[in-house]
């Protein structure tokens, strides 16, 4: 005879400690998850935070760079008129590169994965077939 305690419980018992055991188990790797979901997501609001603030850091760069071409464009024509022809270039820009972006957006939609579907529908049939055959 062994002198292993376990060797003589029942079975019941057994069952009963290993069902414990993996609730206990079920739970630490819950707690464990939790807790890395949790730091990842700490450690994404910060770098969301620090890429907004670059962001911001970049605008500031990019209007004093439109404030130096305005400076040089006020060497040969009065202030006004280069802050004027900056300005309108700056809004044709971002009108081109809005109908661009709107253009791209409009072939997004609808947001249904149309490929998947009929790939789906496929399949569906497929099955069907070889289900009456």
């Amino acid at each position: 005879m062994s002198n292993d305690p376990k060797e003589s419980l029942p079975t019941a018992e057994l069952i009963r400690q290993m069902s414990e055991q993996v609730s206990r188990l079920v739970r630490d790797e819950l707690q464990l998850a939790k807790l890395e979901l949790t730091e990842k997501g700490r450690n994404a609001g910060i770098g969301a935070g620090l890429f907004g603030g670059a962001g911001v850091v970049a605008l500031f760069g990019g209007g004093s760079l439109v404030a130096a071409v305005i400076l040089l464009l006020a060497q040969v024509m009065p202030a006004w008129v280069a802050a004027v022809v900056v300005g309108v270039v700056l809004l044709v820009l971002a009108a081109i590169l809005g109908f661009f972006g709107k253009r791209r957006v409009s072939e997004a939609a609808p947001p249904t994965p149309e490929r998947t579907i009929a790939s789906v529908k496929h399949d569906i049939d497929a099955v069907r077939e070889r289900a009456h055959r």
